[in-house]
């Protein structure tokens, strides 16, 4: 059965750099299109509201990464598991897999943009806010938490539409919300002078339109025949989606937890400094959401790799799991080359995009983007590996990965270095977090490889 599946499939005979390049480029431009929500918003509130504006949207971006780790949950556990079945040939199972994931995302995206609405001042709080951002960031999250049921659908729905053989259509589903939230985000802010609520009622409606495309395509799966029966809740079924999906989630959740430590570190050493704290998060946002960019290819090829890898070694081709794997790092490895060139030798042009400042503003963003940004040249490596063990069934080890940066070394950093270096301890905490789990996924992904080739000469 596996070896008539395999046939059949594209994934398990057709050339991996043709089917990396087939799932990779669609599924990159997708994820740049997602991360272009918060950065024309930053853009655009920038130059119509200025830095406190871009530093609410700072306080309120955890809201957003914390709605893209329930999308990973369930988009990416999902999404592998239907890989790894349609690769040992079970329909059925991959059928159960798609109605229980699209009934997770719709549950998780009602029950989180009510607690949004319910808790959002302390949230706020939590997040960083100061007295002089805090009714900016409380306009923009307000808006923005209509739109998170549309974004888990969203996000979640694209794992699936790739992993089913079609990522031109995710991209498609991304392109339309980007594209009418950039056509509205200079009408609503500008025309209509709503300030940033303008820059979320773009962002939402966009949202809502990308949603309706994504929901449309449950009638035209290529892979296997749905029906009303499979979309229903199971326990056993959430937990195994949950399970493969934790990898990805977790390292949003860490990617938040970051984002809070650090504003909240920013504010705090930075009043003890002549730029204040308002300057500190307005840099730390641009700083971050321009690195998006650069995390957004490394997403697309985890992500546009995960269906050959998932299917691969469902099928036990071992060979093409290594292969892929292989050409995913070294075309990450040439991108990131890229960025580090760009914010080494040109941050002052990527930041005069976002709105005008102070001579300290600059100076500080500058020095932030260059010093935090030091070591993202190997950044790809631990994202693409993270998702690499996700893929073949081994979510513990893609776990440990996805904790290694955030948790396990840049949280304790970012507290501990700013006792002795001050503000610029916050700085220097993000190059040695990137290169200590770098080394790591190196170690584990290297026994994995060996794991493979073991498996390899017994069968053969």
């Amino acid at each position: 059965m596996e070896q008539i599946q395999t046939s059949q499939n594209p994934l398990g005979h057709k050339s991996i750099p043709s089917l990396l390049t087939t799932f990779a480029i669609p599924s990159i431009i997708a994820t740049l299109v997602s991360s272009l929500y918060n950065i024309v918003d930053q853009i655009f509130i920038g130059q119509g509201v200025g830095y406190l504006g871009n530093a609410a949207t700072n306080v309120s971006y955890p809201l957003t990464t914390i709605c893209l780790a329930l999308s990973l949950l369930i988009g990416i556990g999902s999404a592998s598991r239907f890989s790894l079945s349609l690769g040992a040939g079970e329909e059925e199972k991959a059928c159960r897999v798609v109605g229980n994931g699209v009934c997770m995302m719709i549950l998780f995206g009602l029950v989180y943009a009510v607690l949004i609405e319910l808790f959002l001042y302390p949230m706020l709080n939590a997040f960083g806010a100061t007295a002089e951002n805090l009714p900016y960031a409380a306009s923009y999250s307000r808006i923005i938490a209509l739109g998170m049921p549309f974004q888990i659908i969203t996000t979640g729905m694209s794992s699936l539409i790739r992993a089913d053989g079609s990522p031109r259509y995710s991209m498609t589903c991304m392109l339309i919300g980007a594209i009418l939230n950039t056509i509205l985000d200079p009408i609503f802010i500008f025309v209509f002078q709503l300030g940033v609520a303008g820059a979320a009622w773009a962002t939402i409606i966009g949202q809502f339109f990308s949603f309706l495309a994504a929901i449309l395509y449950l009638r035209k799966f290529q892979s296997v025949r749905l029906r009303r029966e499979h979309f229903r809740l199971r326990l056993k079924d959430c937990t195994a989606t949950a399970t493969l999906g934790m990898s990805n989630s977790l390292n949003q959740v860490a990617i938040t937890l970051v984002q809070v430590v650090m504003n909240n570190s920013l504010t705090y050493y930075g009043a003890m400094t002549v730029y204040g704290k308002d300057i500190p998060l307005a840099a730390c946002g641009i700083v971050m959401k321009t690195n998006a960019i650069l995390l957004a290819f490394f997403i697309g090829l985890s992500q546009g790799s995960q269906p050959i890898i998932g299917f691969n070694y469902g099928a036990r081709q071992y060979p093409r799991v290594r292969h892929t794997y292989k050409l995913a790092i070294t075309c990450s490895f040439v991108i990131s080359t890229i960025g580090f060139i760009l914010f080494q030798f040109f941050p002052y042009q990527i930041i005069s995009l976002f709105g005008k400042g102070d001579e300290l503003y600059y100076e500080f963003a500058i020095h932030f983007m260059r010093t935090f940004l030091f070591m993202v040249i190997v950044n790809g490596v631990q994202l693409i590996s993270s998702n690499f063990f996700s893929a073949i069934g081994k979510p513990l080890k893609g776990l440990l990965l996805s904790m290694t940066r955030q948790v396990f070394f840049l949280i304790p950093l970012v507290l501990i270095l700013p006792l002795f270096f001050g503000i610029d301890g916050i700085l220097f905490a993000g190059p040695i977090a990137d290169g200590i789990a770098f080394l790591v996924s190196v170690v584990l992904v290297s026994l994995e490889m060996k794991k493979m080739r073991r498996a390899e000469a017994e069968e053969g």
